[in-house]
Order: structure tokens, then C-alpha cells, then sequence
């Protein structure tokens, strides 16, 4: 991923950072758990997309 891209990216929901997770090939939101993947070198920032994940992962 772009580190340009990632540093204007911000989370749809409450517009937090993301951070990039690079094996899950997802954007994290810590705040709101959300993983948001990215398919193809694209994010797919829709919030009905977005995976939850528990609180062990957002760690």
C-alpha cells in the first residue's frame, strides 16, 4: 500500500487513524474495531464491507 495514500485515509465511520495490516491485506480501526479490506491494492472504505473484530485484535 501507498504510504502517501495511507497517511490521507481516514476511517468512514469516525474518521480516525487506520493502521495497515499487511498479512490481513485490511485497515484497522482501532476505536471503532472495524478491518476494512483492500482487494486488488484498493481499500474498500464502505462500512458495510468492513469486518469487526474483537478486542484481542485491535490490540
Amino acid at each position: 500500500m501507498d504510504k502517501n495514500l495511507l497517511e490521507i485515509l481516514a476511517c468512514p465511520a469516525c474518521k480516525g487513524e487506520l493502521l495497515y495490516d499487511r498479512g490481513g491485506q485490511e485497515l484497522i480501526c482501532k476505536f471503532d474495531r472495524l478491518a476494512y479490506p483492500i482487494v486488488d491494492d484498493i481499500p474498500i472504505m464502505l462500512e458495510t464491507r468492513a469486518r469487526r473484530i474483537d478486542s484481542d485484535e485491535a490490540k
